[in-house]
């Protein structure tokens, strides 16, 4: 039976930690014309904005790496640990980023460095996602999962937000000469401390219930989840002989998702500013609207989800992306605030049903000996594959074809290969995860399964 109390000190510590990660993770999306120009040769503007998002697109080519290393270590030493680690990573990284010498100083070791630590960066994202969905699903009541998985996310769009806010204050007050002259260094420098309070809550937590029950050998709850937890924890080549179906159908998943999910919280701004001549502010400001009214509601997706399963709601998202992503670019093209947000809603609207339920949904994919690892190394590897390149790929799409709706078209592609995922996926709302004990709210709840179970016949 949960502790109520213990379960929202670790859906906040692990939320909190997340918006922090992503908030450092954000704010280089939101630079990223301003690090071109900062960091790489004057030439054309497109040049460097690729150059810009290629070095974005870096850190995510560590990404599996740090998952194959910080995934598997997480069902060894426990998920405590390696989140704490992760999150010391990520805000020594950030930071550094934000010391480097511009181009113009030390010529080309300016770039070298900003390689250098975003490799660091996206090593260290490789063991967040995985550790920190993990972290809270392991805690959550089985009924109650989407709605504590949600937070996860809360804290995704809450870190995006906080980045893209900075961002935009920061131009405003300083303008472009500014931003490009010591400005963009102040977000990047700001991951210290935040990370400081990031470490701190992560540290003060025991690590889940369901980790210090299978470390100590002592969960015999079904001989289904018996002989799950006689194999070996943390081990990697265990993930890929023997649950690689699972493993593919997630990395199918993430695809679609991130796909989506860069496209509208990191690339959009660029996509105004760049191919419609919005101002970066105006971009930022209508963006930060959107996540706001997101975060608004994405509690509720969660609840919805635990109410009438994982399933439905992301198959919302997906059809959602497949069908609404043509009508939403031609607004946005359009021009006008009205058209520009409603088309960022129609986006906004499809995505949340996707952030308010893969948190809870991707976790339970996997027994809880190989949980962490599963998840974090196809997270990452799709997230390589499919999430960090988005930006880079529709700025190369639309610089080839000439084509502004590239990124609705590049949209309903990855939604396609979602929604054949969804199909494939089996529903685990309001069910024990796999290789754990039925998690519970109230006395009455755990009287209801001892019953159930007493009742049923056993051959």
């Amino acid at each position: 039976m949960t502790d109520e109390a213990a379960v929202r000190r670790a859906v906040k510590a692990a939320s909190l930690g997340n918006a922090m990660e992503w908030f450092d993770f954000g704010i280089y999306a939101y630079l990223a014309g301003t690090i071109g120009r900062v960091f790489f040769p004057s030439g054309s503007d497109t040049a460097q904005l690729l150059s810009s998002f290629a070095t974005f697109a870096v850190a995510f080519l560590v990404r599996p790496l740090g998952g194959m290393v910080f995934g598997p270590m997480g069902d060894k030493i426990g998920r405590k640990k390696v989140l704490a680690l992760t999150m010391i990573l990520m805000a020594i990284g950030t930071s550094a980023i934000g010391l480097i010498p511009s181009y113009a100083t030390i010529g080309y070791w300016s770039p070298v460095l900003l390689i250098v630590f975003r490799l660091l960066q996206g090593f260290s994202t490789g063991g967040e996602y995985g550790g920190a969905s993990t972290f809270i699903a392991e805690y959550a009541p089985d009924k109650r999962r989407g709605f504590f998985g949600s937070f996860l996310e809360l804290g995704t769009l809450a870190g995006y937000a906080t980045a893209a806010s900075l961002v935009t204050g920061l131009t405003a007050w300083l303008g472009h000469d500014g931003m490009d002259s010591w400005g963009w260094r102040v977000p990047f420098l700001a991951a210290a401390p935040l990370g400081m309070i990031g470490i701190y809550l992560r540290l003060r937590l025991d690590d889940t219930p369901a980790y210090l029950k299978l470390e100590d050998s002592t969960v015999h709850v079904s001989d289904a989840a018996d002989a799950v937890e006689t194999t070996a924890r943390g081990d990697l080549a265990e993930i890929f002989r023997s649950h690689w179906r699972p493993l593919v159908l997630c990395i199918a998943l993430v695809g679609a998702y991130n796909i989506t999910d860069y496209m509208l919280l990191s690339y959009m701004p660029t996509y105004l500013s760049d191919e419609l001549d919005y101002s970066v502010t105006h971009g930022l400001l209508i963006l930060v609207a959107t996540m706001v009214l997101l975060m608004l509601i994405i509690n509720q997706v969660g609840r919805l989800s635990d109410r009438f399963g994982r399933r439905p709601l992301l198959m919302t998202g997906m059809l959602g992306f497949f069908v609404l992503s043509v009508p939403s670019f031609v607004l946005v093209r359009e021009g006008g605030m009205i058209a520009v947000t409603s088309g960022m809603l129609m986006l906004g609207l499809s995505l949340v049903c996707l952030l308010g339920t893969m948190s809870a949904a991707l976790p339970a994919m996997f027994p809880t000996n190989v949980r962490y690892g599963s998840l974090s190394v196809g997270y990452n590897l799709s997230a390589s594959l499919f999430g960090g390149t988005t930006p880079l790929v529709i700025t190369a799409l639309i610089g080839a074809t000439g084509s502004e709706m590239m990124p609705a078209y590049y949209a309903m592609a990855a939604a396609l290969v979602g929604v054949v995922a969804v199909a494939c996926m089996k529903e685990t709302a309001r069910r024990p995860l796999e290789g754990s004990p039925p998690s519970v709210q109230t006395e009455e709840e755990a009287a209801a399964i001892v019953e159930s179970q007493a009742q049923t016949p056993k051959f």
